[in-house]
């Protein structure tokens, strides 16, 4: 299998599950049992964000549990090349920024690893697409809710979105019916870490999945 075969798909697999679990964490114990507990909901993508102490261990650990290949391991809250390529050393399978940093996305195009920048604008989305990003995250989702995708998608109906912040079960259906491609979900999905209750984690992964489901196949049936 060629990298570039290997890219289209990690992207292909991020787009069927739908979901990118956002791990944010006080330790790399504590990421590790939450990645573990959303892999056990059925997550396919989960993204260590470099918030997280020792990210880069974290990642190389959780890449060296997971290397069969089930669950995809990303990096997180990435702010330039060069921890983009730290990542990518330590085992990360793609990468995502809040923001565009054109030296990030050009670095992940030269080693063929999918990169998710963010944006706020149609025009911050343009910029990110001709930069060569694979998805366009859009961050911080909660500042304007699902319209925001359909919004973009009027004039650029190709645009690849994912919406990180503000997504939750009760609104996921509506973000997945406005055309977003995957959702990238943090305290919403991860909240019960706080307190030791991993199973809460792996239950709502689960709730999830089943809400994106649904609504995919209400929007293919009509």
């Amino acid at each position: 299998m060629t990298k570039q075969m290997e890219k289209d798909e990690i992207l292909r697999r991020i787009t069927e599950c739908g979901l990118v679990a956002v791990v944010r964490a006080e330790s790399g114990e504590q990421a590790r049992k939450i990645a573990d507990a959303c892999a056990a909901g059925g997550v396919a993508a989960i993204e260590i964000t470099f918030t997280v102490p020792g990210a880069d261990q974290v990642i190389r650990d959780l890449s060296s549990t997971y290397k069969n290949g089930d669950i995809l391991i990303g990096a997180g809250t990435v702010m330039d090349a060069e921890t983009a390529r730290a990542a990518i050393l330590a085992g990360a399978q793609y990468i995502v920024s809040p923001y565009l940093n054109t030296d990030m996305v050009r670095l992940c195009n030269r080693y063929q690893v999918p990169c998710m920048p963010g944006a706020m604008t149609i025009r911050e989305v343009v910029e990110a697409m001709e930069a060569g990003a694979d998805i366009v995250k859009i961050f911080p989702g909660e500042l304007f809710g699902p319209s925001i995708i359909k919004a973009v998608r009027g004039p650029i109906p190709y645009a690849k979105l994912m919406p990180t912040g503000g997504v939750n079960p009760d609104n996921v259906q509506e973000w997945i019916r406005a055309g977003a491609v995957a959702v990238g979900v943090g305290s919403s999905l991860i909240r019960g870490a706080k307190t030791g209750d991993y199973a809460s984690i792996t239950n709502t992964a689960r709730e999830f999945l089943a809400k994106i489901k649904a609504a995919r196949e209400e929007s293919r049936g009509k």
